[in-house]
């Protein structure tokens, strides 16, 4: 599994102005909108002939907003790819979804061609030469299709896109996931290298260069590429923005793309602020709960789709040494497996920060046809918080070798919101949640009621990196320990199946008082 910071890095560097609206590519200066009424199933363009660099460089920190305008376009069908594995100790095999006689089948890939949830391994080859002609740097890019700069590039593209706005693949225990690019849509292609931790960031002094990017013959073939059209030349104007210092490093990081994952050591779609005018309920009707509570409640279905809430292993485990205190932090996810999403209303208290929460159930074609009681929400005031949290959702634990409890975590309410795809692939996956973030779930002090949605194939993940919200572990003898990730522990919430709530992830505690050591074996033969 690549690792997260992957992913993570790679965004940070990522394009200032990211090619965004209707777009009309070019490529060897035929315009995209002007191509041939059969288009090839996929064609690969930049959108410029030259472009300018923007590179930081702060306290030995470089950042290079590198932005070629690669992209690839689909023809008269999308092109779609389903990734999955059926368990964590299996590889992943991916699927491609063709047209035949007008109906859609499933076409394997050859195996190796996906091995994590990044996309399709080297899929692009880019290559740099100074002014000298000489080679500067070379290597490749993933590529999955999914992200927020599509846009139509001909008139009779269809009007939405349907495919999710992210590769997800930064959770290392995602199963399943969906790309895809809208027919007569781009997508734009990964130009930069994974970030190697530990290791410097990909850099280009100030200068000029040409860069030239190529789709790998293997996917040529695959997808039905041009060969004429499989390669694109850039030339690329390096510049020096360093003497705005702090500033102009600000600014750089502010244009970064809207869905940029985590940023290191916290889990950045967690990190918001509740902003009443930035609420889904604001714009979109669906996620704007009653102004009244049920008069009368209507018993959970016996049968009918319900959510089905999982926990994942806990991951991205690290030790910390605050003010002489030694904390374990990690993140945590639940997901929903169900075949409904998990919808509570929160109805306010008048004049109090509490909420009564309600759950509420729904047929198969959507239509509400029940609803109970399920706890309370609280308004949580802190910094890094000021939002309405949910306090019946999950539970964290640290238990000792023999699963007794030791230590229980301080996070022990949350706000609903679809962080992670962790399988885009089961039946009713919702690819486009609107709830993504704290700042679009969870309200604002000023609001009366609020609706917090868990979408079926969607987690939602907490980092627990702030005192109060990690393990304090300060007192506690070495030895082996187990978090425990525990959903729906009071069983206040009806889904499918309760057998499937909890999750154990196995660490080790050594060292001294003075010095902690934390050990983190694989589980599922998987580092995460």
């Amino acid at each position: 599994m690549t690792d997260p910071t992957n992913r993570r890095r790679r965004s940070r560097l990522l394009t200032l102005g990211a090619v965004t609206g209707a777009l009309v590519l070019t490529a060897a200066g035929v315009g995209v909108a002007q191509a041939a009424a059969t288009p090839p199933p996929l064609s690969f363009v930049a959108a410029s002939t030259t472009v300018t660099a923007e590179r930081y460089d702060y306290d030995g920190e470089i950042y290079l907003s590198l932005d070629l305008g690669l992209h690839v376009i689909a023809g008269k069908d999308p092109f779609e790819i389903w990734a999955k594995r059926s368990g964590y100790d299996k590889p992943i095999t991916a699927e491609r979804v063709v047209v035949q006689n007008g109906k859609k089948k499933k076409v394997a890939l050859p195996s190796g061609t996906v091995t994590d949830f990044y996309g399709l391994k080297d899929f692009t080859t880019i290559s740099f030469t100074d002014e000298s002609g000489a080679k500067v740097a070379e290597y490749k890019t993933t590529f999955c299709g999914n992200g927020w700069g599509s846009a139509r590039t001909r008139p009779d593209a269809p009007a939405t896109n349907p495919y999710p706005t992210g590769c997800n693949g930064y959770n290392p225990f995602t199963l399943g996931a969906v790309w895809g690019v809208q027919a007569g849509w781009n997508a734009q292609v990964p130009d930069q290298p994974n970030y190697v931790p530990g290791q410097p960031s990909f850099d280009l002094a100030p200068g000029k260069y040409t860069a030239t990017a190529t789709v790998n013959p293997v996917y040529r073939e695959m997808f039905g590429i041009p060969e004429g059209s499989a390669t694109a030349t850039v030339g690329v104007d390096v510049v020096d923005e360093s003497k705005g210092g702090e500033a102009a490093l600000a600014k750089a990081r502010k244009a970064e793309p809207a869905a940029a994952p985590p940023a290191e050591g916290e889990h950045a779609l967690h990190a918001g602020e509740g902003d009443a005018s930035r609420q889904v309920s604001s714009y979109l009707p669906e996620f704007r709960a009653p102004a009244k509570r049920p008069a009368t409640l209507k018993a959970a279905p016996a049968s009918g789709p319900k959510p089905d809430l999982k926990s994942l292993p806990a991951w991205g485990i690290t030790l910390s040494d605050e003010d002489g205190k030694w904390y374990v932090n990690f993140g945590a996810t639940v997901w929903n497996a169900g075949t409904s999403p998990l919808l509570v209303d929160g109805f306010r208290r008048t004049g109090t920060d509490l909420m009564d929460a309600y759950q509420y159930f729904f047929d198969a074609k959507g239509n509400q046809v029940g609803s109970k009681e399920a706890g309370t929400m609280q308004w949580d005031p802190r910094e890094g918080h000021k939002h309405w949290h949910f306090t019946d959702f999950a539970q964290y634990n640290l238990l000792s070798s023999d699963q007794k409890l030791a230590v229980r975590s301080g996070k022990e309410a949350f706000c609903l919101a679809n962080t992670d795809a962790v399988d885009y692939t089961i039946t009713g996956a919702k690819w486009r949640p609107e709830n993504t973030s704290l700042e679009t779930s969870c309200g604002a002090d000023t609001v009366v009621a609020v609706r917090e949605v868990l979408d079926i194939g969607n987690g939602d993940t907490y980092s627990q990196d702030r005192p109060g919200q990690s393990f304090e572990i300060t007192d506690l003898p070495n030895g082996t320990y187990y978090i425990q990730v525990l959903a729906n522990p009071e069983k206040k919430l009806a889904e499918l199946s309760t057998t499937n709530n909890t999750a154990l992830r196995e660490i080790i505690l050594g060292g001294t008082p003075q010095a902690r050591t934390l050990t983190v074996p694989p589980v599922h033969g998987l580092d995460g």
